[in-house]
């Protein structure tokens, strides 16, 4: 197997195209945020995204396989106002020259969001209210500073979540899912109390399911009216069949591996309207698409050539979005690097091994294209077949950088201290970078960056950061009054408490900004347990909730400081 002229073209044009920056999505959302003013916050959230499904442009480029996209470029970047605006206000005329992962926008579109985007969201963000209600000496410390940093947190979406293909999207399919919200608008008396919420979140569930497929019926008429055009056979077939394709996924449950990629893309590309998020993970590809492809196999309708073309045209769909971040957090998430995590290998729920045919073209396919998503991650057991260690070697050999390799076994152990049943906890993929997370999981993963090497300035430096002598830390008497190794340890973690203290504060203010500000109902469909509960994904309506999670910068440096 080798890369075909299709794929090649599509990997040229994305090393080739500089990520754009598109408004439509923006001023799509703003004008919707107008016209609910007074309605629920998820209902209004729901409605935003429906109209961002009936006005966005549909866009076909040139021989695509796999389409849908967030704006009118392939690479495209949209802005979120609702979560934050002013970041982008103050950087965005520098866009396309800063020192890392720049973005081309005109001077239209900086003149067009300040003029008619930014006003009505002022004192409305997330990022605004979450400022008001921070203490002032958490923010001296948390906002812009390198010591704790948590800023992904509340200038964007938390993504850090895996869609559930296999026990509801895939099977049920998004008109099945409405009509169970339906049913379930219908059940509850709303003369009861505990019943309002339960009836708005339900209503914001049809919208969202009615949103995703207007996208993608807009998408069939499209590849319709383009095949009606088209001179060349060959591409008049392929576009035919996408037309058949998208007015079937995701409103029905697909029959075919195409049908089954093309659903999965859909719900990746509505995660980036509504969120722009970062670590909205595929999950455990090989799994759950397996049953398709073994279908299609065996029928005659698909080999693994046709299989691996798809395959890597999805992987060329996950690299062309852009996650739009702030400098500072470019910083720390560098390479437009989205984190979508896919997991292969590992084992089946029952704890047998679960490699298959598309394991290996996952590896493959990540061979082939050399792009810098999915992030691709393998679980290996003690049982896992020689020839899959092995083909996991070629593709490190490769320098790609991928995959990430995973002790299984430490990762099934994990979701068992989290809470999970031994079914679920073997049934993990990785969120993000490293994270061993679940598709049933609720999780703030990396929540807030500690900078362990601070707590440690702090505890020889009188408090003070060395570079500017502020005052960051608790006071402490100068280094020179110190008598033993173990007043320096007790300092330090006097001062390791505090930066704690101020990342829990921080990280609680965020969590309780998010469920009254930018709810997620979109999200709330895709995670087991949300339905079931009526409860909004951000209000803890997931079937396990995990975090938040603080994660450590630096301690292989206190740790070397402090050896004795």
């Amino acid at each position: 197997m080798s890369i075909t002229e299709r794929i090649e073209k599509f990997r040229q044009s994305y090393v080739n195209t500089k990520p754009q920056i598109s408004c439509e999505r923006a001023k799509i959302y703003t004008d919707s945020y107008r016209e609910t003013e007074g309605e629920p916050m998820c209902i209004r959230s729901a409605k935003a995204y429906l109209a961002a499904c009936e006005k966005l442009p549909v866009t076909i480029f040139d021989d695509e396989i796999i389409v849908g996209t967030a704006g009118e470029f392939k690479r495209t970047g949209i802005l979120t106002p609702e979560f934050s605006w002013k970041w982008v206000d103050k950087e965005m005329d520098k866009f396309s020259t800063r020192g890392q992962d720049p973005y081309e926008m005109t001077d239209e579109q900086r003149e067009f969001t300040r003029k008619e985007i930014f006003p009505y969201w002022k004192g409305k963000s997330l990022e605004e209210l979450y400022l008001k209600r921070l203490p002032e000496d958490t923010a001296k410390i948390l906002i812009d500073t390198g010591v704790l940093d948590n800023d992904s947190k509340w200038r964007q979406a938390v993504g850090e979540v895996t869609p559930d293909y296999e026990d509801i999207l895939l099977p049920k399919g998004y008109q099945k899912i409405k009509e169970e919200a339906l049913d379930k608008i219908e059940e509850l008396d709303i003369a009861i109390p505990e019943n309002i919420e339960k009836i708005e979140f339900y209503k914001s569930q049809v919208i969202i399911c009615d949103g995703i497929m207007t996208f993608a019926k807009r998408y069939s008429d499209l590849a319709y009216e383009m095949a009606q055009k088209e001179i060349n056979e060959k591409r008049k077939a392929e576009l035919i069949k996408i037309g058949d394709i998208c007015k079937k996924v995701p409103a029905y449950p697909p029959e075919s591996f195409h049908e089954a990629i093309q659903f999965i893309w859909f719900v990746q590309v509505g995660g980036i309207i509504c969120e722009n998020p970062l670590s909205l993970n595929p999950g455990r590809f090989d799994q759950y698409m397996y049953p398709y492809y073994e279908k299609d196999i065996k029928e005659g309708k698909l080999d693994k050539d046709g299989a691996l073309e798809l395959i890597e045209a999805l992987w060329i769909k996950y690299s062309e979005w852009v996650w739009t971040i702030s400098e500072n957090t470019a910083g720390y998430f560098a390479g437009y690097n989205q984190f979508q995590n896919l997991t292969v290998g590992g084992r089946k729920r029952d704890g047998s091994d679960a490699t298959n045919d598309l394991t290996y073209l996952c590896l493959q396919a990540t061979k082939d294209v050399k792009t810098h998503q999915p992030g691709l991650s393998v679980r290996i057991h003690p049982g896992a077949p020689d020839d899959f260690v092995m083909a996991v070697c070629d593709l490190v050999a490769a320098g790609t950088g991928f995959p990430a390799i995973h002790n299984d076994t430490c990762g099934t152990q994990m979701m068992l201290q989290n809470g999970l049943t031994p079914e679920d906890a073997r049934d993990w993929n990785n969120c993000g970078c490293v994270v061993p997370h679940f598709r049933k999981v609720g999780e703030w993963t990396a929540t807030v960056n500690i900078n362990f090497v601070a707590a440690l300035e702090y505890a020889i430096n009188q408090g003070k950061a060395r570079m500017t002598g502020e005052q960051m830390g608790l006071e402490e008497k100068p280094v020179t009054q110190f008598t033993s190794y173990e007043e320096v340890e007790e300092a330090f973690y006097k001062q390791f408490k505090n930066l704690i203290r101020h990342s829990v504060i921080g990280s609680t203010i965020a969590q309780q900004v998010h469920t009254e500000v930018v709810p997620r109902p979109y999200l709330s469909v895709c995670v087991d347990g949300c339905f079931e509960k009526g409860k909004d994904l951000s209000k803890g309506g997931a079937k396990y909730n995990v975090g938040p999670v603080l994660t450590g910068i630096g301690l292989g440096v206190v740790a070397n400081c402090l050896a004795v």
